[in-house]
């Protein structure tokens, strides 16, 4: 099983969302920041990289939110979603197509990864 980390960010009544690029596996659908987990990696250490690298911000990484696991047809993840906020700098498109801060009520306007199809339900009761 392969261990992933995301960030449920807020800034407001709106969280952070991000559109995966055309030329990767879920091409353009939605997400939160985030990714694999290295080798000896700590999981708050592997968002921090994470956020840097696809966004250019620095993360204050919180409690979990909530784990989820999928079965991809290639891969099956673990995926733990933590609540976070940004400490430094301001999201940029380094590796996504697109970001959006959205409201809960707006989640059904987005076609979102299917391993986040469980994490979004309790975002949508808020």
């Amino acid at each position: 099983m392969t261990e992933v980390v995301a960030a449920l960010i807020w800034r407001g009544e709106k969280f952070l969302i991000c559109q995966r690029p055309a030329h990767k596996g879920n091409a353009l659908l939605w997400e939160f920041v985030g990714g694999k987990v290295e080798p000896g990696e700590a999981l708050p250490e592997a968002l921090v990289r994470e956020c840097r690298e696809e966004l250019a911000i620095t993360v204050a990484v919180g409690e979990p939110f909530m784990e989820a696991t999928h079965q991809y047809p290639d891969i099956h993840v673990h995926l733990t979603l933590f609540h976070a906020t940004i400490a430094e700098g301001e999201p940029q498109m380094l590796e996504h197509n697109d970001l959006r801060w959205i409201t809960p009520s707006e989640i059904p306007q987005f076609a979102f990864c299917p391993a986040d199809a469980d994490i979004l339900k309790p975002i949508m009761a808020m």
